[in-house]
């Protein structure tokens, strides 16, 4: 009799244990669904914040997703989807027009009119450098030419399922150029699967020859240039009415993610985010695994 009393004894031990780890999973799990929803799970500084996982679709952060904004120069993604897609020759050289000049902010440029650089050059320096000029001058070379550009633009914004998004040109300049995060995570998934793409939004520097002297150009993604972090697309942008915005492919604790930062203030403020939110989504996997341990 004693035995078996000791044997229950035992039992309940065991099942009590079992209760409470469950319960703990239970509450970091229940903790980790309501950070998603909420907003002061990390202190952000950008307006809009959309972190999902690149792989299940799942929502990691949410900050006014829905909000439909200026995106800047995050246009230039589609830009070079467009130029892409029509397979035309990237070796064929292109003289930068006054046309191409930017009217609408007065952006400064290091390519003067008269320049000639080839398709892929203006492109690399459209994705990397987030030069306006260049990627004026993509659209206008394209056939049918900027009217033309901008249509295709928006026909595959439509094609991705964009539905809350708008272009009027391939630069990002102007602030009717509008967008949601929910739609900008599809733009980012899309242009992920052109290596080019890739390639050139992450590359840290370059530097093409214009009236016979060489042009350096670097990447406006200062975190590209940082060993720690693992990007494989990268988009920066800016005008006043779009704030700071910052859009990224990257791997962050063992998840790849795609991170979408709108019309935040500071001019440091979008980088200060993504540390943030990088060193929010790490600690919280050494959580997990300290319970699980």
């Amino acid at each position: 009799m004693q035995q078996q009393q000791r044997q229950l004894h035992h039992l309940e031990k065991i099942v009590a244990v079992c209760a409470l780890v469950a319960v703990l999973f239970l509450t970091v799990g229940f903790a980790q669904a309501d950070d998603k929803n909420d907003p002061k799970a990390v202190f952000l500084r950008s307006a809009v914040a959309l972190v999902k996982d690149a792989n299940t679709g799942e929502v990691i952060l949410d900050k006014n997703s829905d909000t439909i904004a200026p995106i800047a120069s995050i246009t230039k993604l589609m830009t070079a989807m467009i130029v892409l897609d029509r397979q035309l020759d990237l070796s064929q050289r292109i003289v930068v027009s006054r046309e191409d000049i930017d009217t609408m902010k007065g952006s400064r440029s290091k390519l003067r009119t008269g320049s000639v650089l080839t398709r892929q050059e203006l492109l690399l320096i459209a994705l990397m450098a987030s030069e306006n000029r260049a990627a004026a001058a993509l659209a206008r070379t394209y056939p049918g030419g900027t009217e033309n550009f901008v249509s295709m633009m928006n026909a595959k914004a439509q094609l991705l399922g964009m539905r809350d998004t708008r272009f009027v040109e391939p630069t990002g300049l102007s602030s009717e150029n509008v967008s949601s995060a929910h739609d900008l995570v599809r733009l980012v998934g899309a242009a992920h699967r052109y290596p080019l793409i890739r390639e050139y939004t992450t590359r840290e520097s370059a530097s093409v020859e214009a009236y016979g002297r060489m042009l350096s150009f670097r990447n406006t993604n200062t975190l590209v240039r940082k060993s720690d972090w693992d990007i494989t697309l990268s988009k920066t942008g800016y005008i006043s009415e779009a704030g700071r915005c910052l859009v990224m492919r990257t791997q962050v604790a063992n998840r790849n993610l795609i991170v979408v930062l709108l019309d935040s203030w500071g001019r440091y403020s979008r980088i200060g985010d993504a540390n943030r939110i990088r060193k929010w989504l790490e600690s919280k996997t050494v959580g997990a695994r300290d319970l699980s341990s």
